[in-house]
């Protein structure tokens, strides 16, 4: 009989370099330049084509691994003729310019030098090859964040000078983006190559993904978790992102795609918009909606109409009326992926989209009904299709009366004064869905958050010493937790709250920390020890163990398969179980507010339902090995620069519903039970002493009764 503990490492992966493929995004495909046929002859240009980025720097990517697959090795195993020459030419150019890892933690360069092509070097390849591939590289990590500058967000000129070479030499150029996150697209305009692949950070097999759909045995059908503007600029969060001090969330609840599609002045601002990718085939999308009494149903057609086996990813789209509050024209409200299709084969999908789903928050009771979730009255149009522009319209819920949802208590409110977008609603002039930006003051806190912590202080527990109970009694059902913990000192207490940092000897070598019986004391009560390990591309030890590299955070997103992403960290248990590990520091789910920054490569979407939807599959499949993971970084880890002192001003209505949102699908839905909490403050108080955050909302109102960690070195309210 198998052991279910033994991992069967072929089959481990196999599903990485699927979900590696599945988060692939085909942005361009003029002419059929993919996929690339066998026997054909093939040009690899680019220095990363020998220096793959499998993850990004610090907590969340250094994983040490037995291999990793790039993109050329796993061409090397394709039946293609690949340039030898130029690999030659680009192999001793690179033994002269060695990879930087800069000067120590997080310091890597955002981008490696390439290489300086001469014209001869290019049109010599040209003559001897059907295709040209470029591949283009870009880390990111903790710390700092990405910078608005060449090689960076931005080409290198070497790079610029690369793809003008190349485009000008040969007919048919396909890029490869081998980055965590987004990054300048203008450039696809100007040299105009035949086709564009996000391939993202695809960990230790990542190459084995990208092979997979370049040589088209599969086809693309991955969607874009985040909108691809025309420049860093036209983001609405760009003009507070990188403050010192204290970031203002003007935008408020219109991030991403919530913006670019609800004022008139972006529409005009997206290259790519958010859900976007295309595919080798084709599909057909039919819906019918039905309404009832707790939302509505879609019963939904989806038909492969082209010549090859493909998926398909159907989104559901609301646009609310605006009422008092003021709505996004459109937000996501479900999304499922096909099985791969056939050509000619349909599939049915059903979702369903409930009325708290896509409710409002009113934090200034601009409706009667203040700190409550509300439908307003008016009509709300619902839209289907493979991504939030081209999605079309299906039906309407119509709501004849407000109806309130959900009675919250007002929590975590702002203190310092400032102005948020809302959409102004008095030009008649302006099409139904578009709208100017106005602004309103956001609500201020009308409560205090140190007099509702202190009324709420639960009784001391009266210290007893030993009374001879262990945990397990507890466990057992035969004392009570309170009665257990009246056993133990002070010293116990503060022991079993602080517990042992990174490379504690008390649990598996190299790992982040060690937490509960870290004394000898504590242990002799009963308490084991328990480990927990970074994080979400995979398990860091820094002893050198070797551990899988998972695809990265936003590749998972673009996958936007629940299913294969649960299926994916069932393994990641399994190998945490087999290293003794309790809790893994991730995932990461701070929404992609600006693309900047530096740890977006960690976390998911600009999207929460997304976001809280991926994180809750990867909390559910390590659930099978009775091992979890600690939702990061609670909440509102938006920029990494000074992040152990930047304060963000966020309105009460932007976190309930963006900045929140995807930590209560995963609580709610996954049962998610450890949560650790940011460096920085919100609204005035660093997070991990922040009552309304950590007690009214996540325990009171979620009914949330696990963990609660800090992040490592943390500051705390006094």
């Amino acid at each position: 009989m198998r052991n279910r503990y033994e991992i069967d490492w072929g089959v481990y992966a196999e599903t990485a370099a699927r979900a590696a493929a599945e988060g692939a995004v085909l942005l361009k495909n003029d002419n059929r330049a993919l996929p690339l046929r066998e026997g054909e002859r093939v040009s690899v240009f680019g220095r990363i084509q020998f220096d793959y980025y499998k993850s990004g720097t610090g907590s969340g990517g250094m994983i040490n691994t037995k291999y990793v697959v790039g993109i050329l090795d796993a061409l090397k195993e394709e039946k293609l003729e690949l340039n030898r020459e130029l690999e030659d030419i680009y192999r001793e150019w690179a033994s002269e310019h060695p990879f930087d890892f800069g000067s120590g933690w997080a310091k890597e360069p955002w981008s490696q030098r390439e290489m300086p092509l001469e014209r001869e070097v290019v049109e010599r390849a040209a003559a001897v090859s059907d295709a040209a591939l470029v591949i283009i590289g870009r880390t990111a990590g903790e710390e700092r964040d990405a910078e608005n500058k060449p090689g960076s967000y931005y080409l290198s000129g070497e790079e610029e000078q690369m793809l003008e070479k190349v485009c000008a030499s040969f007919e048919r150029v396909i890029v490869v983006l081998n980055v965590g996150n987004i990054i300048d697209m203008k450039w696809v305009e100007t040299y105009d190559p035949q086709a564009v692949l996000y391939v993202w950070q695809g960990g230790m097999e990542g190459g084995h993904g990208a092979a997979e759909v370049l040589m088209g045995r599969m086809s693309p059908c991955g969607k874009l978790s985040d909108t691809i503007a025309l420049s860093v600029e036209d983001y609405p969060s760009s003009g507070n992102f990188g403050s010192p001090r204290g970031d203002r969330y003007q935008e408020d609840i219109y991030v991403g795609y919530r913006y670019f599609e609800t004022f008139a002045e972006a529409k005009g601002k997206v290259l790519y918009p958010f859900g976007f990718g295309l595919s080798y085939t084709s599909f057909e999308i039919k819906s019918e909606m039905e309404t009832g009494e707790e939302g509505c149903v879609f019963s939904v057609r989806v038909k492969n109409t082209g010549a090859v086996p493909g998926k398909e990813v159907v989104q559901v789209y609301v646009g609310a009326p605006q009422g008092k509050l003021g709505k996004p024209s459109r937000e996501m409200a479900a999304f499922a992926k096909t099985r791969c299709l056939a050509s000619g084969e349909e599939q049915k999908i059903t979702l369903t989209v409930t009325k708290r789903s896509i409710a409002s928050y009113d934090d200034s009771g601009a409706t009667g009904n203040k700190s409550c979730f509300v439908l307003e009255a008016g009509s709300y149009r619902f839209y289907v299709g493979a991504d939030v522009r081209s999605a079309a319209f299906v039906g309407s819920m119509e709501i004849n009366a407000l109806e309130v949802l959900e009675h919250c208590t007002e929590a975590l409110s702002p203190v310092e004064r400032f102005e948020r977008f809302v959409p102004e609603r008095e030009k008649k002039s302006e099409p139904a869905e578009r709208f100017a930006v106005s602004r309103e003051q956001a609500p201020l806190r009308t409560y205090s958050m140190a007099e509702r912590s202190r009324g709420e202080k639960k009784q001391e527990i009266t210290y007893t010493g030993d009374k001879g109970y262990k945990l397990g009694d507890v466990y057992d059902g035969k004392v009570s937790m309170e009665d257990f913990v009246g056993q133990l000192s002070d010293e116990d207490l503060c022991c079993i709250v602080r517990g042992e940092g990174m490379c504690s000897p008390k649990v598996t070598p190299g790992t982040a920390a060690a937490f509960g019986g870290v004394t000898n004391s504590l242990e002799g009560y009963g308490i084991p020890c328990g480990c927990c390990a970074d994080g979400p591309s995979g398990i860091r030890m820094d002893c050198g163990t070797h551990a899988f590299s998972l695809p990265n955070g936003t590749c998972l997103a673009c996958t936007f398969n629940e299913e294969l992403v649960e299926k994916l960290y069932e393994l990641e248990g399994a190998e945490m179980r087999k290293n003794h590990i309790d809790i893994l520091l991730g995932p990461g789910m701070n929404i992609h507010r600006h693309p900047l920054n530096g740890r977006n490569f960690e976390y998911f979407s600009e999207d929460p339902l997304l976001t809280g939807k991926m994180a809750a599959s990867q909390i559910r499949g390590m659930a099978k090995y009775q091992v979890t993971g600690a939702m990061k970084h609670f909440a509102a880890n938006n920029q990494e620069f000074n992040r152990r002192e930047c304060n963000a001003v966020i309105s009460e209505r932007a976190l309930r519903e963006i900045y929140l949102r995807g930590y209560e699908i995963a609580v709610k839905e996954a049962g998610a039970y450890v949560v650790m909490t940011t460096y920085g403050a919100v609204n005035g108080l660093w997070t991990a002493g922040n009552y309304d955050l950590l007690t009214t909302i996540l325990r009171k109102e979620w009914g949330f009764d696990g963990l609660v960690m800090t992040d490592s070195w943390q500051y705390v309210n006094e």
